[in-house]
């Protein structure tokens, strides 16, 4: 018997060959695209482990064996290949279409979900014609019927129907994204936490907004999250006619540009609208810290105001400039600046009293002091800056002077912060120099302080790992 002559023989001796080989070169093409992290790996892999192993099978049995096309387990096979091909060549055409998508192309945009509804679509009728083509199935009527449940199904839920169809071209628009916050209207104003088919839920703060797409899609509505960059809070405040309008809209800057939550490299504005109505922008992170930021600068802007002699909502008048406020801060301050009562006097007429409120800066780092602030009452934290940030060291409490390099006439290099609501004295550099003249052991007691806070400044900054130079510091 000539073995060698027999046409199936050959097809055996390929299949024994070709497959091992093809099945070789796909696994190392595989590793390859895996570990470059490439998303044609996806289509590989199901090329290696099912459509060659399984294509393999068809060819043996179609050729070698040459088994009749119409026995079952035939068809069978034939199915399940076809099927497997069907799902290739839909893999194939998502990673050369969407997987390297270009930020902010079409391809981009469209959302899974329309990739995933069309690629139901495509294997339905892929296994439709599979099924025509293998087993001579007649598909016409069964996708006549499907047409007629279809317009039944959706004249009965034409309302979730439209829901649902409104939230797939939310999704494919995409006029917002997590994260972003909107204003719909009436009131309601929350952040994006979750789009769906039927609804947008929206996180207002004081619980879950839920709004249909039916109704988003046949309204307007504000992205507050969009252009990208910071966002503007602005808030209308008054003063009196009285206040120069140049020192006003000074102050409104001021205050704003100290607040944290103002974006680092933009600058606030403030306008003059008349009749002592001024507006200040304050441009911030995102619109969900509006609240927080309105509350803080209004907050502050009541103390900067007031320190200043500026009417702030028409009234200028502050407590703690009453004369028994300064007898008393006086009676405390007296031992620490060793206050003979013709100093007293002397230091009553040319100082003030000064609150900051929580939070505030009251002497910012890189400037000159030229005046020194005692504590009265609460607590102030001296920072320095850092590539994390500002890094904590000290803190002041009532009697500790602000305002040590006033002094050498240097500039202050650490920043100090009220903890708390803060009140100091506000003693002039002139009247201070006078007082450390006349008596050596407070300029000494002064000194001794500087070059303590100092060298805590070195320890605390070489214990946290940071490295630094000798500080100048604000104390």
């Amino acid at each position: 018997m000539n073995i060698v002559g027999e046409t199936w023989m050959w097809w055996a001796g390929a299949f024994a060959v070709g497959v091992p080989v093809l099945l070789v070169a796909l696994t190392e093409i595989l590793g390859h695209l895996t570990r470059r992290k490439n998303p044609a790996a996806g289509p590989v892999r199901l090329v290696r482990n099912w459509v060659v192993p399984v294509g393999a099978l068809l060819a043996l049995l179609a050729f070698a064996i040459q088994s009749p096309t119409d026995q079952v387990w035939i068809r069978v096979v034939a199915t399940i290949f076809g099927f497997l091909v069907i799902l290739l060549i839909l893999s194939a055409f998502n990673v050369a279409l969407f997987a390297n998508a270009k930020s902010g192309s079409w391809r981009e945009r469209v959302p899974t979900i329309f990739v995933e509804i069309v690629r139901l679509l495509l294997v339905v009728i892929g296994l439709a014609l599979l099924f025509s083509w293998v087993w001579g199935a007649d598909v016409g009527g069964l996708i006549a019927a499907l047409g007629v449940t279809s317009i039944i199904i959706g004249l009965a839920l034409q309302n979730a129907v439209g829901g649902v169809v409104s939230g797939l071209l939310l999704l494919f628009e995409q006029p917002f994204k997590i994260g972003d916050v909107l204003d719909v209207g009436s009131g309601v104003r929350g952040r994006v936490v979750e789009v769906n088919w039927r609804a947008v839920h929206l996180d207002t703060g004081g619980g879950i907004e839920v709004i249909p797409n039916s109704k988003l899609s046949g309204a307007s509505f504000t992205n507050l999250s969009q252009p990208p960059g910071p966002y503007y809070v602005s808030t209308t405040v008054k003063f009196t006619t009285d206040d120069p309008p140049d020192e006003v809209t000074a102050l409104l800057v001021d205050v704003a540009d100290s607040l944290l939550m103002r974006v680092p490299g933009e600058r606030a504005t403030a306008s003059y609208s008349g009749a002592a109505t001024y507006t200040a922008s304050i441009p911030i992170g995102s619109p969900g810290e509006a609240g927080r930021t309105l509350t803080l600068y209004l907050s502050w802007l009541w103390y900067a105001a007031r320190r200043r002699g500026l009417a702030l909502d028409g009234d200028a008048t502050d407590p703690i400039t009453e004369p028994a406020r300064m007898e008393e801060a006086l009676d405390a301050l007296a031992p620490v600046l060793h206050l003979t009562d013709t100093d007293r006097e002397r230091v009553r007429a040319a100082s003030r009293l000064m609150r900051f409120g929580k939070g505030e800066i009251v002497l910012p780092a890189g400037v000159t002091p030229d005046e020194v602030f005692i504590v009265v009452s609460g607590r102030a934290v001296l920072s320095v800056p850092t590539g994390d940030g500002q890094f904590e060291f000290a803190t002041t409490e009532a009697g500790e002077i602000i305002g040590h390099t006033a002094l050498t006439r240097e500039q202050s290099q650490a920043l100090t912060t009220a903890v708390d609501v803060l009140t100091v004295l506000a003693v002039p550099l002139e009247t201070i120099d006078e007082l450390v003249r006349a008596r050596p052991t407070l300029a000494a007691e002064i000194g001794a302080s500087l070059d303590a806070k100092r060298q805590q400044a070195q320890q605390a900054l070489a214990a946290a790992g940071i490295a630094r130079g000798v500080l100048q510091l604000n104390r």
